[in-house]
C-alpha cells in the first residue's frame, strides 16, 4: 500500500485503521482518493490478521467535507454516470465487506463524506461532527448511494427532509435519529471507536461475517428469503470449530478462544 497519496493505514493489533488523508480541501473525495479506498479495501479483505477497520478523516475539521467540487463541475451527463458507479461500487464493497468497519467521523461528514460513513456498520461521532446531504444546492443529488442509505438507517421521512433542506444536523440529532450509535468528544474519537470494533472483534470471526451477511441479504430480499437465507447460515455455523468453543467455553464459565474457522 505504499503507492497511495491520499489514505493511509495503520495497525493496532488485529485493526486496520484506514485515515483518509487529504487536508487541504478537508479529505473531499475525488476519483483518485475512491480509488485508493477500493484497493485499501480490497488488500485488508484478503489480510486474516485483520478483524476489523476503524475508518476516519486525518485533521480535527472533518471527517470527509464531500466530493471534490472542482472536479465534479467538469462531468457531462456520461462521465456523471462514470463518477456516481465508482462510488456506488467501492462504499458497497465497504458495506458488504466481511469484517466490521467502524466510521470515527469527527468535523464534517457532509455529501459523499455522509455517504461513505453510511457505507460502514457503525458509527461513532464525536461531539463536533455535522452530517448532511447539501448536494441539491449544487444542483445535484447524492451519487455514492446517499439517497438509499440513508432513508434505510433513520427512515423515510427524515431521509426526505435531509436530503432536500440539505440542511446539516448535529452529532446529538444524528444520535437520536439512530444515525450514530454514541457521540464522545473528539480526543475520544479514535480510542472510542476502536473500542467499539473491539467489542465486535472479541467474537468468533466466523459468526461475525455470517450476521453481516443475514442482515444485508435480509435488506434486499423478501422476509421469506431473508429467513430462509438465515437458517442456512445457522445451520452452517453448527459445524463450526468456533461454534463448539464459543458454547463449551460458555458451559465451562471461561473465555472462549475463536479460531474463525
Amino acid at each position: 500500500m505504499s503507492d497511495l497519496n491520499y489514505v493511509r493505514v495503520e495497525w493496532d493489533g488485529d485493526l486496520a485503521v484506514v485515515t483518509i488523508d487529504r487536508q487541504d480541501k478537508l479529505n473531499a473525495l475525488n476519483g483518485e482518493v475512491i480509488d485508493e479506498i477500493g484497493k485499501v479495501f480490497t488488500d485488508l479483505l484478503v489480510d486474516d490478521d485483520v478483524r476489523g477497520v476503524v475508518l476516519t478523516g486525518a485533521g480535527e475539521k472533518a471527517f470527509v467535507a464531500g466530493a471534490d467540487i472542482a472536479e465534479l463541475v467538469k462531468m457531462g451527463a456520461v462521465d456523471g454516470v462514470r463518477v456516481s458507479r465508482q462510488g456506488q461500487d467501492v462504499f458497497t464493497a465497504i458495506e458488504r465487506f466481511p469484517k466490521p468497519v467502524v466510521a470515527a467521523v469527527g468535523g464534517y461528514a457532509l455529501g459523499g463524506g455522509l455517504e461513505v460513513a453510511l457505507a460502514c456498520h457503525v458509527r461513532i461521532a464525536s461531539d463536533n461532527a455535522r452530517f448532511g446531504l447539501p448536494e441539491v444546492g449544487l444542483g445535484i443529488i447524492p451519487g455514492y448511494g446517499g439517497t438509499i442509505r440513508l432513508a434505510r438507517l433513520v427512515g423515510l421521512g427524515r431521509a426526505v427532509e435531509m436530503t432536500l433542506t440539505g440542511d446539516p444536523i448535529r452529532a446529538d440529532r444524528a444520535e437520536v435519529l439512530g444515525l450514530v450509535s454514541r457521540v464522545v468528544s473528539r480526543a475520544e474519537l479514535l480510542d472510542e471507536a476502536k473500542a467499539f470494533a473491539r467489542r465486535i472483534t472479541r467474537h468468533g470471526p466466523v459468526a461475525v461475517r455470517a450476521a453481516l451477511e443475514s442482515i444485508y441479504r435480509g435488506v434486499d430480499t423478501s422476509l421469506n428469503e431473508a429467513l430462509a437465507f438465515e437458517s442456512s447460515l445457522f445451520g452452517l455455523l453448527a459445524s463450526t470449530e468456533d461454534m463448539k468453543e464459543g458454547m463449551t467455553a460458555f458451559l465451562e464459565r471461561r473465555d472462549a478462544e475463536f479460531k474463525g474457522r
